[in-house]
């Protein structure tokens, strides 16, 4: 996990600003990236949407898709977007189920940036009439609720 120790905007992160940059093969919370958080004195929830992702089936190798939600309070890190895309993107190869998808997410970006709380749902499409939903919440220890 890089951290960025100097004052301006981008130093310290590897993809922000990289157009060349490619997509991972397989699933890495190394990919992601964190920056001081300006306000650690004061909850505040960040969200992150992302509307297309994809994961693959482990009985079948077909896609899963979902619609994936990310909240949390940060502590002294926050999430930097475009290492989040590309961490995210790296699922498309990855056989799992839908809880253990949005279970791993969680502990990963926990891992990464420390929040005080934080929730990953996932809202998987239907396969075979029946759509599955997967919310996994933290909230770290002596955390303010």
């Amino acid at each position: 996990m890089a951290k960025s120790k100097s004052a301006s905007p981008s130093g310290g992160l590897k993809l922000l600003g990289k157009s060349g940059a490619g997509f991972p093969d397989q699933v890495s919370p190394s990919i992601l990236e964190t920056f001081d958080n300006r306000y650690p004195h004061r909850d505040y929830v960040i969200h992150f949407e992302c509307e297309d992702f994809t994961s693959l089936c482990p009985v079948t190798g077909q896609p899963d898709f979902a619609q994936l939600h990310v909240e949390y309070v940060a502590g002294k890190r926050c999430i930097e977007t475009k290492s989040l895309k590309f961490y995210l993107a790296s699922y498309r190869n990855c056989a799992a189920f839908n809880e253990e998808v949005a279970n791993r997410i969680l502990e990963d970006l926990a891992a990464a940036c420390a929040p005080r709380r934080m929730k990953v749902t996932g809202r998987f499409a239907s396969r075979g009439g029946i759509s599955v939903t997967v919310e996994a919440e933290q909230t770290a220890k002596g955390a303010r609720k």
